[in-house]
C-alpha cells in the first residue's frame, strides 16, 4: 500500500484494518508496516529508523471488538506482536548497511492534534518512546489474521516535554521525506533476506506505510 487510512479522518477501526484482512485473503503471511511519529527518547533525534519493539494502544478502541471473524481466535495473543525473527535480520541489515537503526515503543494515540506537554510526560513516563495515530490497529488485526509483523518508523520531530516548541508541519514532512529513502533501503534489504530464506513462509509479505 502506499499510505494509509486512518482513525482520526473519520473512519471506523475496521474500515482502517481492512486492507489487512484482504492481504491476508489474497495470501500474505508478512506483514512490514511503516510510520512517521515523534519522537520522545531524549538520546534520539529527527529523522532517526526506529525499529518498533512493542507498542501501547492509546486510541481507546480497538479494531477486534464486535464478532471475531474466521481469519483468528476471539482472544489472540499479543505476547510478541512484533517479530522477533524479523527484527533481528533488520537489526543486520541496518549494520550491513550503515544504517543507525534505534529499537523502542511505539504508543498510538486517536489524534488528530498533537500532544499537550503533559500528555508527553505521561506517555514518555508510560514506556513509549515513539508516538504516532496509526499503526496499531493494523498490527493488532496482523496479528489476529496469523500474519508475521515487521514495523518500522521515522521520527519526523522530537517530542521532548522540557524542549517543546510549536509545531512546523512543512519540518515534520522534510524531514520524513529526507529519511525515507534510507528505510527504502533497509526495507529492500530486509525484503530480499525474507525471499531468500523463505522466511515469510512462502506466500509473500505486504507492506503498509503512511
Amino acid at each position: 500500500m502506499e499510505g494509509r487510512f486512518h482513525r482520526y479522518e473519520g473512519y471506523s477501526m475496521q474500515q482502517v484494518t481492512l486492507p489487512i484482512r484482504v492481504m491476508r485473503e489474497l495470501g500474505a503471511d508478512a506483514l512490514i508496516v511503516s510510520n512517521a511519529c515523534g519522537g520522545m527518547n531524549p538520546l534520539w533525534r529527527d529523522g532517526d529508523l526506529v525499529l518498533i519493539s512493542d507498542h501501547i494502544n492509546m486510541m481507546g478502541d480497538n479494531p477486534l471488538i464486535g464478532p471475531n471473524l474466521e481469519q483468528g481466535v476471539r482472544f489472540p495473543d499479543m505476547s510478541e506482536p512484533y517479530d522477533a525473527g524479523f527484527r533481528a535480520i533488520a537489526r543486520e541489515e541496518a549494520m550491513r548497511l550503515g544504517i543507525t537503526l534505534r529499537e523502542g515503543i511505539y504508543v498510538a494515540v486517536a489524534g488528530p492534534c498533537l500532544e499537550t506537554v503533559a500528555e508527553y510526560r505521561m506517555l514518555r513516563g508510560i514506556g513509549a518512546d515513539t508516538v504516532g495515530m496509526s499503526t496499531v490497529p493494523e498490527v493488532i488485526v496482523a496479528r489476529h489474521a496469523g500474519l508475521r509483523v515487521l514495523g518500522l518508523s521515522i521520527i519526523s520531530d522530537m517530542a521532548l516535554p522540557d524542549a517543546l516548541e510549536p509545531v512546523d508541519v512543512s519540518k515534520i514532512i522534510a524531514t520524513a521525506q529526507k529519511a525515507e529513502p534510507v528505510l527504502t533501503r533497509l526495507v529492500r534489504a530486509v525484503v530480499a533476506r525474507l525471499s531468500a530464506a523463505g522466511a515469510a513462509g512462502g506466500a509473500g509479505a505486504a507492506g503498509e506505510g503512511g
